[in-house]
């Protein structure tokens, strides 16, 4: 007999050892898978980004202007032919604009005043006390922030418009500060996803985004009827957005950042001279926009919402869509196209006000009730277009009505000049009660209106209470 056993016992103890080896190894894996796990969530955790406070800046009442006012001051200037008059007066009936907008001191002064004393002032009242209100609500201070972003599309000042906020604020020496211009009104959503990337990088971090717009430097005093639109649509606003990744401060946030979506068709000369500044045959600087300007805002949009789509709208919705795009590619059939049903993956949409058509055509084009587009459109109606500002009141809107909820995610998007669009996906972390330091909190109760002025709305309001999305 072998001293060593026979086959059978060697073979047992072999695999018996083979057994216990698999079973360590399977225990080490799943060790590091646990690890692993802890791990990728303790550093996708540093990379959340919150929503800490918002400020909108209300400018005070005295500036504020009925459409009335705005078109006698424009016959009064002499600068403008009847036929530009009343092309204005068509285009102020069918804005969507109401009677209690905002203009800056220096175009309702007698005479009219858009020098660069007069920009200077609306600039730094409209950027001051949205940044101010913001830290006094949050308990910071200048010395806090981290990282500064200030978008302003048409107004170049040097020192630039964040150096003010630095100087006013006394912001830290290695405050890390950036001026975006040019980009129009979706800059206010390119910034928010600009601070997003900073503060990837930059742990332990709060980023403060300002963004506004110049109205006095804005104005345009020619006859060209393709650039007089910025007077009849544009109205003084902006808004101070704090973010932050500190885990200290999660406790207090409002909302968390969960995308972030850019698209850009710049690459197209319809798309690039939509919108653009320049001068008349008689010198006169203005904001030209072309009559491509729905097309090209429309493809742009639906190349953003649909990347976007990809990210938040349920399996189903999506599966609908790429069936419905492979019937028509392939002629199998003649259907329309399948606009999918955002309502099962948003609560919330603030869309950038532009004026009624844009969102006539987004309300159509999204299948939007009513209540998904009031905001926006009270927006329009109470503050004009404020730019890449006015997603910012269309939120303090829907707080002000108590309407935000825990888990609730709301739809920024905001478009303009190049041609860009950018859409934000917020989340609640909790139900936002209606505050005092809110621009609608005095008059909320007034809205929605209803009018009966023809062409204002396609519509009249409901009370929210009535309607159910």
């Amino acid at each position: 007999m072998s001293p060593f056993g026979t086959a059978s016992d060697l073979f047992a103890g072999n695999v018996k050892d083979l057994q216990i080896s698999i079973l360590f190894l399977t225990l080490a894996i799943l060790i590091f898978l646990v690890l692993m796990f802890f791990l990728s969530n303790i550093i996708m955790a540093k990379k959340r980004v919150f929503l800490v406070d918002f400020a909108c800046y209300k400018p005070p009442e005295p500036l504020s202007c009925s459409r009335t006012f705005i078109m006698d001051k424009a016959r009064k200037s002499g600068r403008f032919s009847e036929m530009t008059l009343d092309f204005m007066q068509k285009m102020m009936e069918r804005s969507g604009i109401g009677d209690s907008s905002y203009l800056p001191e220096g175009l309702i002064m007698e005479p009219s005043n858009i020098s660069l004393r007069e920009a200077l002032r609306e600039t730094r009242s409209v950027m001051f006390g949205a940044v101010r209100e913001v830290l006094q609500k949050t308990g910071l201070h200048g010395s806090d922030i981290k990282i500064l972003i200030v978008n302003c599309c048409v107004f170049c000042v040097s020192p630039s418009l964040s150096t003010m906020i630095v100087n006013e604020f006394k912001f830290r020496h290695d405050v890390i500060s950036y001026n975006l211009q040019g980009m129009g009104c979706s800059a206010g959503l390119a910034a928010i996803g600009l601070a997003k990337s900073l503060l990837q990088v930059h742990s332990n971090s709060y980023a403060l985004v300002l963004s506004t717009e110049n109205i006095c430097h804005g104005m345009y005093e020619g006859d060209d009827r393709s650039m007089i639109l910025i007077n009849c649509l544009f109205r003084v606003g902006g808004a101070a957005v704090l973010l932050s990744n500190r885990l200290s401060s999660r406790s207090a946030v409002k909302y968390e950042l969960i995308h972030t979506v850019k698209t850009q068709t710049a690459n197209s000369d319809r798309s690039y001279n939509c919108i653009i500044r320049k001068e008349d045959e008689d010198g006169e600087t203005g904001i030209s926009i072309s009559k491509d300007l729905l097309a090209v805002a429309k493809r742009t949009i639906e190349i953003n919402v649909i990347s976007l789509g990809g990210l938040i709208l349920p399996l189903m919705e999506q599966l609908k869509y790429a069936i419905n795009n492979l019937i028509r590619y392939f002629h199998v059939t003649d259907i329309t196209p399948y606009n999918p049903n955002f309502k099962k993956a948003i609560d919330h949409i603030c869309s950038h006000v532009g004026a009624k058509p844009v969102l006539d055509d987004m309300q159509k084009n999204l299948r939007l009730t009513d209540l998904y587009m009031e905001a926006s459109r009270m927006t329009l109606y109470r503050f004009g277009n404020t730019s890449s500002s006015s997603v910012w009141y269309e939120l303090a809107y829907i707080e002000a009505k108590g309407r935000m909820k825990k888990g609730d995610r709301v739809w920024q998007i905001a478009f303009g000049s190049g041609f860009k669009c950018n859409s934000v996906i917020w989340r609640a972390i909790r139900s936002i009660k209606p505050e005092q330091k809110n621009p609608w909190s005095a008059e909320i109760g007034g809205y929605p209106v209803c009018h009966s002025v023809p062409g204002l709305f396609p519509y009249y309001f409901e009370r929210p209470e009535k309607v159910v999305p």
